[in-house]
C-alpha cells in the first residue's frame, strides 16, 4: 500500500504543475500506462481535497469531443465518424482550497 501511495503522490505532484496524458505520466513515473489509469481513478474517487480535472479526448478525423465520457481511458473509436485516431484525454489537478495537501 505504501508503494501505491508514493506513486500517487508522484502523480499528484506532476499534475499540480502540468497537464499530462496517461502516456506522459507513465513515462515520467516509470509505471505502465494501464496502471496510471488505476491510480488516476483512485485519486479522483478518494482524494476529496483534490480535484482531478480532465480535458476530454478529441477525434482527430471529425473533431468530436468526448465531453460526457466518464471513463478516464482513451476511447477506441469515435461514435460519429468511426475514426480510430483519437487524441487521448489529459489530466491536471485543479487548484482550489486545500488542493495539494495529502
Amino acid at each position: 500500500m505504501e508503494q501505491h501511495e508514493t506513486v500517487r503522490h508522484a502523480i499528484i505532484a506532476l499534475l499540480e504543475k502540468n497537464e499530462l496524458t496517461a502516456r506522459e505520466i507513465s513515462e515520467q513515473t516509470g509505471i505502465g500506462e494501464k496502471d496510471v489509469y488505476d491510480h488516476l481513478e483512485h485519486i479522483q474517487l478518494h482524494r476529496q481535497n483534490l480535484h482531478l480535472a480532465v480535458t476530454p479526448a478529441v477525434c482527430r478525423k471529425c473533431g468530436f469531443v468526448f465531453r460526457k465520457r466518464e471513463r478516464l481511458k482513451k476511447p477506441g473509436r469515435c461514435p460519429v465518424c468511426r475514426g480510430e485516431f483519437i487524441d487521448p484525454p489529459s489530466f491536471f489537478i485543479q487548484s482550489g482550497s486545500g488542493a495539494g495537501s495529502c
